[in-house]
């Protein structure tokens, strides 16, 4: 396999959506569809394939493209679009299998209502297409049994009907048809029913019900029970049915639809092309900004090209906000319903393939992901330049024991852990959080500078105000302010405080400047805890070590160099003891853990 396809099986989404492999000469060899994409594709490269065929149609895979979709459902339906329109040659296409029913409310006198699967343009109305032949014909039974329709062919023209051409069938005495053909229904009751049905397979049954709650009502108040009892048995029906399982809504017909999304360096364009109720095509590019061009721009150029490439005639084009394109073409901004749903679609396919995409870079091209994080944390934090060496600062101290403090390091958006630095706080008495930021600063930057490295062009102090205001005096006394950004991030809800500024930012929580910024206190405050806990076990130690008599810090100092802790001292030999320390201090050691052993 290639790195190019292990790539693509690395950054594929979740989600429900349909799969197309490409051949060595870019034609399309294969749709699936699949209710997760990553788990589906991968197996076809993961497992062992029985079939000679599917090996030769993995071995010859050298692209994939994926279209992603609300729904299994969804999914079901574009790739039987997609099979219809580029006939793959690994997949098996079933004429009538695979085209997908509809329901047809013919054009004519008395219309007549079935299940087809040929759409035919004569001014009929069709609603679909459905999963399944069972949906259509539940709907079918449905509609029979609320309402009386005609199910023959016959041509029920004014004069034909006039002139007596035809007699009732079983069917009007079965009670299934109210029979038009002799005239025993009129057009506008039988028209009414039509109405009403149309609304039901739109899944509108407000009328529906409204009427025969009325009619069942009007029967009771007869006394007329049975007849109540079945149209109660009708309501039902209707409130227990839920209809409508299409792809896109079929009143939407030859339409083409676009969206876009971007970052700093590079904006992320879909195009997905409505044909009779169903998408057809779907295409997403990826393009690289030269200059600081808005989505607007950048939208309008690419829907002029694809417009060409794909020779698009559609007289109607949805988009998620105003675009210029003169009056070749009308522009629709969907405010809500189906329409709106499938220009969030479109949106919803453009930002998959930026995650892809960026995944992808992560990978091949490191470079160019760190100056896409840097350019992006340059913007949301509002700095003149990219924060490519970051330091966070935070301080620990538990009941105001052994105050200490942490400075970690980030370059380039990763952690540099050989740069991180750990203090004891000198000059500060007691638990005064803002003395012991101060002092941190200071002494960090006063050695930076004495050593002529390179200092960071973002200070990160975890904290508000009055941290942030600590950190300033640090950097005032040292000459440093303006020459170094500092920024304060407090933790209830990650505001981020700005010198001057008593206005905090907040960040969109879903940013990834956000969550490396989260990342520096995180990994600051851990390794402030890691060396506070250290220091606080150390002291535990010496100080009872320094509760032997007569025992004074060069001796602990001595032994704990040689057995490293307390309790390796307490078990050593008195011999041992005496190598390190003498007989007479080694006696006084010894004793001491050996008569407490004895009480």
């Amino acid at each position: 396999m290639s790195v190019s396809l292990e790539l693509q099986l690395q950054t594929l989404p979740s989600t429900p959506g349909v799969y197309q492999y490409f051949d060595k000469n870019d034609v399309i060899i294969y749709v699936g569809k699949a209710k997760n994409l990553k788990k589906r594709v991968s197996s076809y490269f993961t497992k062992n394939h029985d079939s000679g065929k599917t090996r030769v149609l993995v071995k010859n895979i050298v692209r994939i493209k994926h279209i992603v979709v609300n729904t299994e459902t969804d999914a079901l339906l574009l790739e039987n679009n997609l099979i219809k329109k580029y006939k793959p040659r690994y997949n098996v296409l079933l004429k009538d299998d695979k085209t997908y029913p509809w329901l047809c409310i013919k054009k004519e006198r008395f219309p007549r209502i079935f299940l087809t699967r040929s759409v035919i343009k004569d001014g009929s109305e069709y609603f679909g297409p459905y999963t399944s032949v069972r949906t259509v014909r539940t709907l079918l039974d449905l509609i029979k049994e609320l309402y009386p329709l005609r199910t023959c062919k016959y041509d029920l023209s004014m004069q034909n009907v006039n002139e007596g051409k035809y007699k009732v069938c079983l069917e009007y005495h079965l009670k299934n048809c109210k029979g038009p053909c002799e005239n025993l229904q009129t057009e506008a009751n039988y028209n009414n029913a039509i109405k009403e049905i149309r609304n039901i397979i739109k899944g509108n049954f407000k009328e529906s019900l409204a009427k025969f709650n009325d009619i069942m009502l009007d029967f009771a108040s007869k006394m007329e029970f049975e007849e109540a009892q079945k149209i109660k048995e009708k309501l039902d029906r209707l409130n227990s049915y839920q209809a409508k399982s299409t792809i896109v809504n079929p009143s939407i017909n030859n339409v083409d639809v676009f969206s876009i999304i971007s970052d700093e360096t590079h904006a992320y364009a879909n195009f997905l092309k409505i044909s009779n109720g169903s998408i057809i095509q779907s295409h997403t590019t990826e393009i690289k900004k030269k200059l600081d061009e808005s989505d607007k721009e950048l939208l309008e150029l690419f829907i002029v090209e694809i417009r060409q490439r794909f020779n698009s005639l559609a007289p109607e084009i949805y988009v998620p906000f105003k675009v210029n394109l003169g009056d070749v073409v009308k522009v629709t901004i969907p405010k809500l319903g189906d329409k709106k749903r499938i220009v969030e679609l479109s949106e919803r396919n453009a930002k998959f393939y930026k995650l892809e995409q960026l995944k992808q870079v992560q990978i091949v091209d490191p470079d160019r992901h760190v100056k896409r994080i840097m350019a992006q944390m340059k913007k949301d934090l509002r700095l003149s330049v990219e924060p490519r060496h970051i330091e966070c600062f935070d301080n620990s101290n538990i009941q105001g024991t052994n105050p200490v403090a942490a400075c970690v390091v980030f370059k380039d958006g990763k952690p540099s852990k050989k740069d991180y630095r750990h203090f004891n706080i000198k000059t500060v008495v007691g638990p005064d959080d803002f003395g012991s930021m101060e002092e941190v600063v200071y002494r960090r930057y006063k050695r930076l500078l004495a050593e002529d490295q390179p200092l960071p062009q973002l200070i990160i102090v975890d904290g508000g105000k009055g941290q942030l205001s600590s950190g300033l005096k640090a950097l005032e006394r040292l000459g440093l302010r303006g020459k170094i950004a500092i920024i304060g991030i407090a933790k209830r809800l990650e505001e981020i405080y700005y010198p001057g500024d008593p206005v905090p930012l907040y960040l969109d929580k879903k940013s990834e400047t956000l969550k490396i910024t989260q990342y520096l206190r995180n990994e600051a405050h851990r390794f402030g805890i890691t060396f506070h806990r250290n220091k606080r076990s150390k002291s535990a130690i010496q100080s009872e070590l320094e509760q032997i008599p007569d025992v004074g810090k060069q001796t602990i100092t001595t032994l704990l160099r040689k057995f490293k802790s307390a309790k390796r001292v307490k078990e050593a030999t008195l011999d041992e003891l005496k190598k390190e320390i003498g007989h007479s201090r080694a006696i006084k050691v010894y004793g001491f853990y050996h008569q407490k052993k004895e009480k």
